[in-house]
């Protein structure tokens, strides 16, 4: 199993995980034309792909949805709740709910309900059978579902949007703060830090920070926050970005 990033930030996240033939896009935050050459970058065709995942509604994980699914014949799964909250209509080829696993070719899917403002948002854990990838983003706090859920992970992406001073000294009004920084916001560095020290990352291969905001957080206050809260090295910390995401990792 391996899976690459093609952006992750407010300005559109794509997330792709692969197992033989199988090629699971979770989320689709940009334009068509921009998803193709994304795809292509990662040397992927958008022909291969065998479904789109949607963990929420929010334009940023869905805008080139629609289109990329009518372009490439291609089926879309997401919750009831995220179908309700789509601004354009979309009819998925399945639903999916907490506490579910869906089988798409060569990967299991289990699905996590998570705390964010949206009406139903998803997260997901992905399985070819021996190795497991956990994606945990948009979420403002944590339950001791998430906590089961992603126990046990081989590599974790998880967001770390925001650093708490910047956020409360920037330049977002009061109400844009409050929903940032609430339970159903975004998780910060220290917040995101904490949840991998409790779920134990010694045997993670990866761990990767993701939807790092560009105007309330700086690569290196996550890092080193991870890396005060954790005590791991640096270096062995991955960032995706929004302009670049995240080449191939693989899980062996």
């Amino acid at each position: 199993m391996r899976f690459a990033v093609l952006g992750s930030g407010s300005q559109g996240n794509g997330t792709l995980i692969a197992s033989d033939s199988t090629y699971v896009l979770v989320d689709c935050g940009f334009s068509l034309r921009e998803t193709e050459r994304r795809l292509v970058r990662l040397g992927v065709s958008p022909h291969q792909l065998s479904a789109i995942l949607v963990t929420h509604e929010h334009a940023d994980h869905v805008h080139g949805v629609g289109l990329l699914s009518r372009r490439y014949n291609l089926p879309v799964y997401m919750s009831r709740g995220t179908q309700r909250g789509m601004r354009k209509p979309l009819e998925p080829a399945g639903f999916v709910a907490d506490g579910e696993t869906l089988q798409i070719g060569a990967l299991t899917v289990s699905v996590t309900r998570v705390a964010h403002d949206a009406q139903e948002p998803t997260q997901y854990v992905f399985s070819d059978g021996q190795r497991r990838f956990g994606l945990l983003t948009d979420l403002g706090s944590y339950c001791a579902g998430v906590l089961h859920s992603y126990r046990d992970l081989d590599a974790l992406m998880i967001e770390a949007n925001h650093c708490r001073d910047l956020l409360a000294r920037g330049h977002y009004p009061y109400f844009l703060k409050q929903r940032v920084g609430g339970q159903e916001g975004h998780l910060n560095n220290h917040q995101a830090a904490n949840l991998v020290a409790e779920l134990g990352w010694k045997d993670l291969q990866h761990l990767v920070l993701a939807h790092l905001s560009s105007k309330n957080n700086l690569p290196q206050l996550a890092r080193q926050c991870f890396v005060d809260t954790l005590g791991c090295d640096p270096d062995w910390l991955q960032l995706a970005d929004q302009d670049s995401g995240l080449d191939w990792r693989t899980i062996a």
